[in-house]
């Protein structure tokens, strides 16, 4: 899916104008924090599970925060089980990189976001490529990106990247 696709579905919601696109890549929290000049934990980004139902769970979740296993199992009722390079594309139209939860196919997806992200006034998720990102408040997110409901299943990373 193009990053056109997603500004047309942002267009929706009047949001299309916060897009950025960048000539460096943005593809990973690290490399979108340097890009935005901001703080990796602002990096809104987008995980994807497989569904014990054949679908995909997404969960957004803030760039300093990794999936607590327990949680995740006791929300889901299932283990977090990450989807391919493949599946993810697949399931979501866009490449790894690039995944948000914007102008989705109708694939059986379901849109979750952590809570981690309600202590920011701004998060910035992929725009649907590796070299772009779009500026929203979290309750823009929310709304933009089809979410379900605000879920807890994520914890801090410590500062040397475990939890």
């Amino acid at each position: 899916m193009s990053i056109e696709a997603v500004r047309s579905h942002l267009a929706v919601y009047g949001l299309e104008d916060r897009i950025y696109e960048f000539d460096v890549s943005s593809a990973t929290v690290e490399l979108a924090a340097a890009a935005l000049h901001t703080e990796p934990a602002r990096i809104a980004k987008t995980m994807t599970f497989a569904d014990k139902d054949g679908g995909c769970i997404i969960v957004v979740t803030a760039g300093d925060t990794k999936i607590q296993n327990a949680a995740f199992k006791e929300r889901f009722g299932q283990k977090a089980k990450m989807l391919s390079y493949e599946e993810a594309l697949a399931f979501t139209g866009h490449a790894v990189g690039g995944i948000c939860p914007f102008a989705l196919p109708d694939t059986g997806c379901r849109v979750y976001m952590d809570e981690s992200l309600l202590r920011f006034d701004t998060v910035y998720p992929a725009a649907g490529t590796a070299n772009s990102a779009v500026a929203l408040t979290p309750d823009e997110l929310f709304k933009a990106g089809g979410g379900l409901e605000w879920v807890n299943v994520c914890a801090l990373r410590s500062p040397d990247g475990n939890s």
